[in-house]
């Protein structure tokens, strides 16, 4: 079971571009899908868990996955499996970086991987959406989340998408907490 979460996370981290979002849907189909190691909900929980936490999500979401199947050990094959051929790609790179930042095909392909890349993010988001229980409060903080990312964006406004989820935690703490009042006449 190591070597199938080193494998496992091994390919997820070779064969896709872009970070950590974009491997949000290879890590759902391979995780969620073929493995069945966790279920849809574990996976949205994982991802707000693996965004709310130091470092790159996929390490994060690698590193949980390991932990859950096999302890300590587990989450050491998943999170190496996951960096691993990135490193090796990198540092493949930095030793003719020069030459193969001027190749003219190299920027081509680097056109049609950031187009695959926003494609994957999008699908990733599309599947969370699908996700998220059709309460108001969640689709409330969704839309409003998405009306201000758009505007500061168009208005170049620097914000921190850290804030996005401090603010909605917060959000989602006080509305649950008054909820949780109202349901119990203000006993908790």
């Amino acid at each position: 079971m190591i070597f199938k979460l080193f494998l496992t996370f091994f390919k997820i981290g070779l064969f896709t571009f872009g970070g950590g979002y974009a491997m949000i849907v290879q890590i759902k189909e391979y995780i969620v899908a073929k493995e069945g190691w966790l279920t849809d909900d574990e996976l949205t929980e994982i991802i707000a868990i693996a965004e709310s936490t130091p470092g790159p999500i996929a390490i994060n979401m690698a590193t949980y996955v390991g932990y859950k199947k096999r302890g300590v050990l587990g989450s050491v094959a998943a999170t190496c499996g996951v960096v691993l051929p990135s490193f090796v790609i990198i540092f493949i790179i930095s030793l003719f970086l020069e030459g193969f930042m001027n190749n003219k095909y190299v920027a081509y392909a680097f056109v049609g991987i950031k187009a695959a890349v926003a494609f994957l993010i999008l699908r990733a988001g599309v599947d969370l959406l699908k996700k998220v229980e059709k309460k108001p409060l969640p689709l409330i903080c969704f839309g409003a989340v998405f009306v201000t990312m758009i505007l500061f964006d168009v208005l170049a406004v620097s914000f921190s998408s850290v804030f996005y989820i401090i603010i909605g935690g917060i959000v989602g703490i006080v509305a649950y907490a008054l909820i949780g009042i109202g349901k119990n006449g203000g006993k908790q």
